[in-house]
């Protein structure tokens, strides 16, 4: 898409793009085929993006999915420790026959009793338990935490919706935007001013953009 707004650092406009246009252009879904765990064949589905498109973003992503994995992982071994000790523990059998009489053949034979090991799998099994809870008890503060950071998404998207990035600069200019001249910014820079229209300026000083072209990040 050819821009229409003249940069303010090479002073041409043939390689001008706005800002919403180059961000949307470096995002695609990709559908492939992948094996699973059991070596089946699936459709999946994910979103590439360039590096340029993140540099863009009007927001930062979402908190990772470490925790939540983490977590999942643990309630397997949780319900997998549970069900083993169930099985050769034999934790919910009666071990008396309480005030019965003995039968005439004499006192019941006891079944053998499970190696002691398999007491430690009830501490293994709750202690499990307890750090899937806990996992997703931070997972879903976490995401709630940003979704309140990001109230003012709409105000810093206002802003973002202003500018246009020249691919031969690798810089973004602001336009029409009161209060604001057309000097050409870093990608650094336009993030955090962006960024702190919507109320989470802060963020941008630890997801730093990073240009796409030097693949370090610019100040």
């Amino acid at each position: 898409m050819r821009g229409t707004h003249n940069c303010p650092g090479c002073g041409r406009d043939d390689r001008v793009q706005a800002v919403p246009a180059a961000y949307l252009a470096g995002r695609d879904r990709v559908t492939g085929r992948e094996r699973d765990a059991d070596g089946d064949l699936r459709t999946v589905t994910r979103t590439v993006t360039t590096g340029l498109s993140d540099a863009l973003a009007p927001v930062p992503d979402p908190p990772g999915h470490g925790i939540a994995g983490l977590g999942v992982l643990a309630a397997f071994v949780a319900l997998g420790t549970f069900v083993v000790g169930v099985q050769a523990g034999h934790w919910f059998e009666d071990d008396a026959a309480g005030g019965a009489a003995w039968p005439e053949a004499g006192p019941p034979v006891p079944e053998a009793a499970a190696p002691p090991g398999f007491a430690v799998l009830g501490w293994i099994s709750a202690a499990a338990l307890l750090a899937a809870v806990l996992a997703a008890v931070v997972t879903l503060r976490r995401r709630a935490a940003h979704a309140r950071r990001l109230e003012g998404r709409a105000r810093a998207e206002e802003l973002w919706s202003r500018g246009w990035y020249c691919h031969r600069c690798g810089t973004v200019h602001l336009d029409g935007v009161p209060g604001e001249d057309r000097a050409p910014l870093t990608l650094q820079r336009f993030r955090e001013k962006v960024w702190e229209r919507g109320g989470y300026g802060d963020l941008a000083a630890v997801h730093r953009a990073v240009d796409p072209g030097r693949g370090r990040n610019t100040g």
